[in-house]
């Protein structure tokens, strides 16, 4: 394989969104891996938006990651993330990005929700994200991440993105976007899924070394 050639120090990994809360988020998560890997966004290396057509996290995951890849030539990481309501039977699901249509904003998103959920005393969800990790067709990995909690009635807070404004995490009393950026990457979903692919990550770049 290709990357096994590489020095250490030349050692990328692209990061397989244009989301730009993802991107910082991912950021922090993963910038403790090791001083000899070098994290890139599409600010530093741009491609194509990959069209989720996949029928679950994983497959848009991966396509996601593999195409990428391709379109590149470095090691991509890329997730899949969603909210999934009990009261709305899995909604808004894979589609969380664009519930409200193909082009929705977040506060669009948002009220959608709110509007289906008005009335409904049941307001358990919870957020899943999938991280796939392509090195190359023979080398990738996949993590997952779960985090449980309910839906608020009005949104609270201003830090974070998404549904963050309404999802208060199981056993605390504040929303994801008034716990702020760092508790909430202590907890969140995505942490838990991309702690999996730093361990991956680290033990790459052992090899690598030996």
């Amino acid at each position: 394989m290709a990357w096994l050639q590489w020095k250490v120090s030349e050692f990328k990994l692209l990061l397989g969104t244009k989301n730009p809360g993802k991107v910082k988020e991912a950021k922090r998560i993963l910038s403790s891996i090791d001083e000899d890997i070098e994290i890139l966004s599409f600010h530093d290396r741009d491609f194509p938006e990959v069209e989720e057509t996949g029928k679950s996290y994983l497959e848009n995951s991966l396509k996601k990651a593999r195409t990428i890849s391709g379109q590149t030539g470095l090691p991509v990481m890329s997730d899949d993330s969603g909210l999934e309501v009990v009261a709305l039977n899995g909604a808004p699901g894979i589609h969380s990005s664009r519930f409200a249509g193909p082009d929705s904003s977040d506060d669009e998103n948002l009220k959608l929700l709110l509007d289906k959920l008005e009335d409904v005393r049941d307001r358990r969800a919870r957020f899943i994200t999938i991280a796939t990790l392509f090195i190359s067709t023979e080398e990738r990995y996949v993590s997952r991440g779960v985090l449980d909690g309910r839906i608020v009635e009005n949104p609270r807070g201003n830090s974070g993105f998404g549904y963050d404004p309404v999802f208060v995490p199981e056993g605390y009393g504040k929303t994801l976007a008034q716990l702020g950026e760092k508790e909430k990457n202590r907890i969140s979903h995505r942490k838990k899924a991309l702690e999996k692919i730093k361990r991956e990550l680290r033990g790459i770049l052992r090899e690598r070394n030996r």
